[in-house]
């Protein structure tokens, strides 16, 4: 099959490429490489050290003989040329990661608001109107996120995608099936909430065939594709803005820094393996629904964890030490969070969990390239609103200079 990876120089789009590539399929990865000037923007570099997209290529060629096409292409800005591209090449199943996928990032000030929706929301809404001028019968899969729900409950489980609810009709009450409504906690959130509405709009009206996958939070970091070369390694984020909770503690356990719990860390959140994620990629696609069927909807999680139960069992494996700290989000300091995934399970997915010797490979990983982090960038400190920035804490390991009068 001749798939386009929108985003396939990202955390989770390039063990994606290659994990699609090494089954056969003819994989093209479109991309502006803009994750790559936002480490430059915030002075942080990946963990790992990654080549360009071009040496990455051609490294997976020379150890596989399987050819990946690479694409300089901007889907936000650059509508013409997407449309050209689609034209020409034709894909018969598209994965959109092409969005800026942090929350932090998406909250640091009003240009990264902007940024955030300018690029997520016009990228997804260029590349649906594409699709229709083309006459393209692609799927698209598209890496959503499991924060679109937001974190309160009402004690019931979080279905995929779709709820059914009564409504009172001057006849007597009527059954409708509706999305879940969405409470987004950031504006990276928010993007992925208008996603939803675009696939609902193009699903019905066009035709398209959609897949939406509600991603939890991503941990580890390496795939059976990207250990086959040092070079193949994926990117690995540590800083406040980028590093996904889990990774995070075990990098800061690897150096000697606190686990950084912001709240009570009573935030319970969602989380995956990054090899399930490409698994579930895959398996979404053998999936695919039919022209004029409702998006399909994915609740692409494996297990849900405690932010400070997560923190304790690290702190206990390693000897790391755990601070609590102001929490720079706006947010409920306690929450539940039931999940349904019923239905990769039923597709085959037997899910990678929490390990101690997958943990253990994180923190070797961070060991290994420890040399490479900058302490100072380890911190949280984008903050959700103005108020909340007064109390953000800078300096977790307690280094600056302190008056003594």
């Amino acid at each position: 099959m001749r798939i386009a990876i929108l985003g396939g120089d990202g955390f989770v789009g390039w063990p994606t490429a290659l994990h699609l590539s090494a089954l056969g399929h003819e994989i093209h990865i479109v991309d502006n490489l803009s994750r790559r000037w936002i480490d430059t923007e915030l002075g942080v570099q990946s963990l790992t050290p990654m080549d360009s997209i071009q040496e990455r290529c051609r490294i997976w060629q020379q150890e596989t003989g399987e050819k990946l096409h690479f694409h300089l292409l901007n889907l936000a800005t650059e509508y013409d040329r997407l449309r050209g591209w689609l034209a020409e090449h034709r894909p018969e199943a598209i994965i959109h990661f092409a969005e800026q996928r942090a929350a932090p990032y998406s909250m640091k000030t009003d240009r990264h608001k902007v940024y955030t929706v300018n690029n997520n929301v016009s990228a997804t809404h260029n590349l649906l109107a594409a699709l229709v001028e083309t006459g393209i019968d692609a799927h698209l899969v598209h890496l959503g996120t499991m924060g679109v729900y937001g974190y309160s409950t009402v004690g019931a489980p979080i279905p995929e995608g779709y709820l059914d609810v009564s409504v009172e009709t001057p006849s007597g009450a009527k059954g409708l099936e509706i999305l879940y409504p969405t409470r987004p906690g950031s504006v990276y959130h928010m993007t992925k909430s208008l996603d939803q509405i675009l696939f609902q709009f193009y699903a019905q009206n066009d035709g398209l065939r959609i897949t939406d996958l509600h991603q939890g939070i991503v941990w580890g970091t390496h795939t059976d594709q990207t250990r086959r070369h040092e070079q193949l390694i994926n990117r690995f984020d540590y800083d406040g803005d980028y590093g996904t909770v889990l990774n995070r503690f075990l990098i800061q356990a690897a150096i000697g820094y606190p686990l950084t719990v912001h709240g009570t860390g009573g935030q319970t959140r969602a989380f995956i393996h990054l090899q399930d994620s490409v698994r579930c990629v895959e398996l979404a696609l053998s999936d695919a629904p039919k022209r004029g069927e409702r998006v399909k909807i994915f609740n692409q999680m494996t297990e849900t964890h405690r932010v400070r139960d997560l923190a304790e069992m690290i702190a206990k494996m390693t000897g790391a030490r755990v601070a609590y700290l102001p929490n720079p989000r706006k947010e409920a300091d306690e929450n539940e969070l039931l999940v349904k995934n019923d239905q990769f399970l039923g597709l085959g997915l037997k899910p990678i969990t929490l390990a101690e010797g997958l943990l253990a490979e994180v923190v070797d990983v961070a060991k290994k390239y420890a040399h490479r982090i900058d302490r100072s960038r380890v911190p949280a400190v984008s903050a959700w609103t103005k108020d909340i920035a007064q109390r953000v804490e800078h300096d977790p390991e307690g280094k600056r200079l302190r008056s003594v009068s």
